[in-house]
């Protein structure tokens, strides 16, 4: 998998680079930092970045080995666990690491089939995120669910034709549950969760995008 820029680089664990390809004009202590680690690396043209990039890549395309998810049970301790129902955007996968990140939360679930994965766009939406946030991957999201409440999770959905989410006590451990960016959630996840929260909304527009929910909802439930 190829990701770019500087930022991105700087967040990447070496252990996942298998070679950097630097602009031969770049700067020397990119160039010794990584001969310091032992990385392989290669000096070429800016239009071969371009190429590969197609992006603002500033200098540096890095070659990383794909994305290693992780198990289910890896989340059982924590407090707080986001779950992701079929989301397809990776601008809003990203934005939503990110904010997971900020907030402490240490994992996202997400489904097998028909969903947006780690790739190069999420990977630079999140910032660094995706280092420090593990993606657990099932294959299916209602035996999930079912296996998260054996552990004690209280399983919360967010839809738009919930209550208000303002209303409820998110004290012990928890599960927060986005849709799709156009169907939401899908009905059997929804039969699985325990409430139905929502957002109150004042404007005329009766949604909000993917991420922006999330955020709103992860910080309101993040006491």
């Amino acid at each position: 998998m190829l990701v770019w820029g500087k930022n991105v680089f700087n967040e990447i664990d070496l252990k996942k680079v298998r070679k950097v390809y630097l602009d031969k004009n770049g700067s020397k202590d990119i160039i010794s930092y990584l001969q310091n680690n032992k990385i392989r690396y290669d000096l070429v043209d800016k239009r071969v970045l371009d190429d590969m990039a197609n992006k603002n890549h500033q200098g540096i395309v890095v070659d990383i080995y794909d994305y290693e998810y992780k198990e289910l049970n890896e989340c059982f301790n924590d407090d707080f666990v986001v779950m992701l129902d079929h989301l397809e955007d990776p601008h809003n996968f990203g934005a939503i690491i990110r904010t997971c990140e900020c907030a402490g939360i240490k994992h996202i679930i997400i489904p097998k089939d028909r969903s947006v994965r780690v790739n190069e766009t999420v990977i630079k939406v999140s910032s660094g995120a995706i280092s420090y946030v593990d993606i657990i991957m099932v294959s299916n999201l209602s035996n999930a669910i079912d296996k998260l409440k054996k552990e004690n999770f209280f399983v919360y959905g967010a839809d738009m034709d919930g209550k208000d989410y303002r209303t409820y006590d998110f004290s012990g451990k928890k599960v927060l549950i986005i849709g799709n960016e156009g169907k939401g959630i899908s009905q059997i996840v929804s039969e699985n969760c325990d409430e139905i929260i929502s957002i109150p909304m004042k404007g005329n527009i009766n949604s909000l995008n993917a991420s922006v929910s999330a955020g709103i909802l992860i910080y309101g439930m993040n006491k």
